[in-house]
């Protein structure tokens, strides 16, 4: 068994299957404890997170199981509590739980948008915030939040999911910059996978999503597991606010939102709306972006 994460308490949440059971299996790996965080059950109706815990047990390593829902205060601190009551401490967050309501825009519902926020984003802030103290009390600990190229980029139907997705890389900006004098991190990944998840919400109707369905098959769920662990390590310490992707064999780091153009006019009497849009626009409209979603952007096979 690897030590990069020896006696490290880990939770991870959404970690019943998918990446996040992927996840919680490399850190049981690499050495750590691990909190097996989810609600869901699997076809016969038995919890996947009891199911985790039971194989990382069977391979040598230790771990405890978590149903508490996280898109609940009560539920975070449930969570947390578990940790700090079976092992002491907490050493990383990996928020990984996620929800998929998709609906083209002006047909999605308010309980489809609420859903979504609730487990993407509030549940992230519920399970950071709730551990902030125990981390900062410790001069340490590592945060990593799962976004996406539907936030990073765009995709059709997923209003709510890139909404939340983008609120995860601003909170982890915040917590990063919040936290950093105490020893904190906090990192955001976009996971390219094939999981439960995606799997049910991408349609195989059409030659062009038949060929997308193809891609995304050799996108193992698995391989996102070693770029958050290496992020949770100690030799990360020096790695925060920063915004990384996962795809097959490879390791992507994205760009984050500064100025690129900047035009300056006016006169004694300020800047008009006249003078934008005659002088502004046209200096930038080479520069501006078009609406590519994740596939457009990423247009090689994975690696």
């Amino acid at each position: 068994m690897s030590t990069l994460l020896e006696d490290k308490v880990i939770i991870v949440t959404g970690s019943g299957r998918g990446v996040g059971e992927c996840i919680a299996h490399y850190c049981a790996e690499k050495g750590a404890k691990v909190v097996v965080n989810d609600l869901g059950k699997d076809e016969q109706g038995n919890s996947t997170a009891d199911g985790v815990v039971a194989a990382i047990k069977e391979n040598g390593g230790e771990a405890i199981v978590s149903k508490d829902n996280i898109a609940d205060w009560s539920g975070a601190e449930k969570l947390i509590q578990a940790a700090m009551d079976t092992w002491g401490k907490v050493d990383g967050i990996v928020n990984n739980a996620g929800i998929l309501r998709d609906r083209i825009f002006h047909k999605m519902s308010e309980e489809e948008w609420d859903q979504v926020i609730n487990v993407n984003l509030k549940g992230c802030f519920n399970t950071a915030r709730v551990a902030a103290p125990y981390l900062k009390e410790q001069g340490s600990g590592s945060i990593v939040h799962m976004t996406s190229s539907s936030g990073l980029v765009g995709n059709f139907g997923q209003s709510n999911y890139s909404a939340s997705k983008m609120g995860v890389v601003g909170l982890s900006k915040s917590i990063a910059l919040d936290m950093q004098r105490f020893g904190v991190r906090s990192n955001c990944i976009a996971p390219f996978a094939m999981t439960p998840m995606v799997m049910n919400g991408i349609p195989k109707e059409t030659e062009e999503e038949k060929a997308r369905w193809k891609i995304i098959e050799r996108m193992e769920p698995r391989k996102v597991a070693p770029l958050v662990a290496a992020l949770l390590s100690d030799s990360a310490s020096h790695i925060t606010g920063q915004i990384f992707g996962a795809r097959a064999n490879e390791v992507y780091f994205f760009s984050q939102p500064r100025p690129v153009r900047t035009a300056h006019i006016g006169d004694a009497d300020g800047i008009s709306a006249e003078a934008i849009v005659e002088r502004v626009f046209p200096m930038f409209k080479d520069d501006f972006y078009d609406l590519d979603r994740s596939m457009d952007v990423f247009t090689w096979d994975p690696v």
